[in-house]
């Protein structure tokens, strides 16, 4: 499948150049969504900006800052968003028998009650209208700061403004993340 809008391919000549190396080295490839976001240069400089605010060092481990923003976008229906946070996640140190089972992370001995209440905030914050109680946050509280919290609602509130990017885009996937989601999805999160 074709993007809706043709990345830019041209970047290694342009002022983003740094970005996209970086990006690579992060990633391992080039993420299309941003090669679409350079269109507009300083909207990629600013989310980059963000991105990096979100997933540097903080409170919460990278592996699950990886799985909140992956039940995020399943529960957005963002499927490169959702290969994608695949991929990273198994870079990240998260097991793919975890990454397998995690649309039922409630109910999974696979996950802490930590990890549950960081990704149920992803679930239910990502739905319309939003699901959030305030025994959810209670539940958080219970295990993370308040700063934490923050850093949590970041990965979701990046991955919601991802979501509706390449959902509406319709950005074409590439091959790392692609082969990772496959080797991960079930009929439950297909």
């Amino acid at each position: 499948m074709m993007s809706r809008i043709a990345p830019i391919l041209d970047y290694e000549t342009s002022e983003l150049a740094p970005l996209f190396e970086q990006a690579e080295k992060w990633m391992g490839f080039q993420p299309n969504d941003g090669l679409i976001m350079a269109h507009k240069p300083n909207l990629l400089i600013s989310f980059f900006t963000l991105a990096k605010a979100v997933y540097d060092e903080g409170y919460v481990n990278s592996g699950l800052k990886r799985m909140i923003g992956h039940v995020a976008s399943l529960s957005a229906g963002c499927e490169y968003c959702s290969a994608h946070t695949a991929y990273s996640a198994g870079k990240h140190g998260v097991s793919e028998e975890k990454m397998k089972s995690i649309w039922n992370f409630q109910t999974s001995p696979l996950f802490s009650d930590k990890e549950k209440a960081a990704l149920n905030l992803a679930l239910k914050s990502s739905i319309v209208p939003n699901q959030v109680s305030d025994e959810d946050f209670d539940e958080l509280k219970k295990h993370f700061c308040d700063a934490a919290i923050v850093e949590i609602m970041g990965v979701i509130s990046l991955f919601g403004f991802l979501n509706r990017w390449n959902s509406t885009f319709k950005t074409e996937l590439e091959i790392l993340p692609k082969k990772a989601y496959e080797s991960i999805k079930t009929t439950e999160n297909a």
